[in-house]
């Protein structure tokens, strides 16, 4: 195979490797002119890979100019860029936004175009504005300020455990403050339920309660929906309050505060600090009286760590921190929720079900319960869809529970001292004897007693050497 050919065939296995990438991806050379353009790229913008291959960039995309084309601006400077907004218009007047990585592409040493890795981000935008405009409308109604939603109180918050019956009753006496609050615990745990009921026994009861999951939200646009954008800071932008703004007066509560990105958490910091926001391409500040809850499904050392938590942003909201235990941690919740969760579902089911049966309940003070209350929920709620008969048994399981068999139940400690002294009697002379690799008298002398006695306790203990 000549040198031809065997470049041919490696152009055409890279096109069919780029085809498959499901990303956007598009390249031109250093005259602007396109050479490849995937499926992707053509599915973002509107068009048919024919329209743009072959076509000088700027006149398939006439709203851009040499300054505003990532693709051109790259070529010009021959220095990549990482993670840029960019909005135009293609062919048909269809308005696109990305968020592009674009990189020069060098052949020894020389520049022979630039590609464009891009994500389009319209969709998730809309969908993201239209969030805080719920959660202003949810605000407004009939130009009236009203409650956001926050329906549990502590009252929800059910247990039988000590230690949280404490932590409660500890939370419910800090909700007063209007310092920040940072809580813990694993997933399912009830950190939510247990923020709304702090927000709902507050002095800011009556004020807005807006929630908001870090980890729900594309990094470049988190920073807009908490603080806000102003008119011109990007294509397209216009006047919007963000949620400090709409939490005026209230709660802002934020979900895996550990997925928001560290440049962000220390604009969060100096909002705690200075109590006022600015909106994302405004100069203005806007003073905000809003109290910031934080919830982390991870233990914020390990968070720090593993640098997902700044520590100064930390020691800021740990003035005051509740920690929600596990279920299993727990256990004497386990039956106690179950019974609670059987009663309700009783009466949305229509159902007579008296409890779990014997082995059912054995199952359930045996499992972790990795998902905790909303697992142990979700369960009952399954069981009691299924079941037939007054009681849960263990055939109604969901099948992940159903091959867990009930762990023996352990007996008290035995306390007879005779019985304990001949346990650690043998336990000590075997230890001695693997010590020494069988040898009686290294044993003997290991033991600090006559190797005749060694030799009659182990014929007496029936004790193999």
């Amino acid at each position: 195979m000549g040198l031809n050919s065997v470049s041919n065939v490696t152009e055409e296995i890279l096109s069919a490797i780029l085809k498959c990438i499901d990303e956007a991806i598009h390249v031109v050379n250093t005259e602007g002119i396109t050479i490849f353009y995937n499926q992707v790229a053509a599915r973002h913008d509107g068009l048919e890979i024919s329209e743009v291959i072959g076509k000088p960039l700027l006149s398939v995309f006439p709203s851009l100019n040499d300054q505003s084309s990532t693709l051109l601006k790259v070529i010009e400077t021959k220095k990549p860029i990482y993670n840029e907004t960019q909005s135009f218009v293609n062919l048909h007047g269809r308005k696109i936004e990305t968020v592009n990585t674009t990189l020069p592409i060098f052949v020894q040493g020389q520049l022979i175009g630039a590609v464009e890795i891009a994500k389009d981000y319209s969709r998730i935008k809309q969908l993201s504005e239209r969030l805080v405009e719920i959660q202003k409308g949810l605000r407004l109604s009939n130009g009236k300020a009203v409650k956001q939603q926050a329906g549990y109180t502590f009252s929800d918050v059910l247990t039988t455990n000590k230690h949280f019956m404490l932590v409660k009753k500890k939370a419910e006496k800090l909700a007063k403050s209007d310092s920040p609050i940072l809580v813990y615990g694993e997933s399912g745990t009830g950190k939510e339920l247990f923020v709304q009921s702090i927000h709902n026994a507050s002095k800011r009861a009556a004020g807005p309660f807006i929630a908001q999951n870090c980890a729900a939200i594309p990094e470049n646009l988190l920073e807009s929906i908490l603080f806000g954008t102003s008119k011109g800071s990007y294509t397209g932008a216009v006047d919007r309050p963000g949620l400090f703004e709409l939490a005026n007066g209230g709660t802002l509560f934020l979900d895996e505060l550990n997925s928001m990105p560290f440049d962000l958490q220390a604009k969060l910091l100096r909002v705690l600090e200075d109590g006022a926001v600015r909106r994302v391409g405004s100069t203005n500040v806007t003073s905000v009286n809003v109290r910031v809850i934080s919830a982390m499904n991870v233990y914020p050392g390990k968070a720090m760590e593993e640098n997902q938590l700044r520590t100064d942003l930390f020691y800021r909201l740990n003035v005051l921190t509740f920690e929600l235990i596990p279920l299993r941690q727990r256990k004497e919740d386990i039956l106690y929720l179950s019974d609670l969760f059987i009663s309700q579902y009783n009466h949305e089911l229509r159902k007579h079900v008296t409890g779990l049966d014997e082995k059912a309940k054995s199952v359930f003070l045996t499992h972790q319960w990795p998902g905790n209350v909303r697992e142990l929920k979700h369960t009952i709620e399954y069981m009691m869809n299924v079941c037939e008969g007054e009681k849960l048994t263990a055939h109604d399981l969901p099948m992940m529970l159903k091959n867990i068999a009930p762990e023996p139940v352990s007996s008290a400690p035995s306390l007879v001292l005779r019985e304990n002294l001949k346990e650690l009697e043998v336990q000590l002379i075997k230890d001695a004897l693997e010590a020494s690799g069988g040898n009686i008298q290294q044993a003997a002398i290991l033991l600090d007693i006559p190797r005749q006695t060694l030799q009659y306790k182990i014929k007496k203990l029936n004790i193999q050497p």
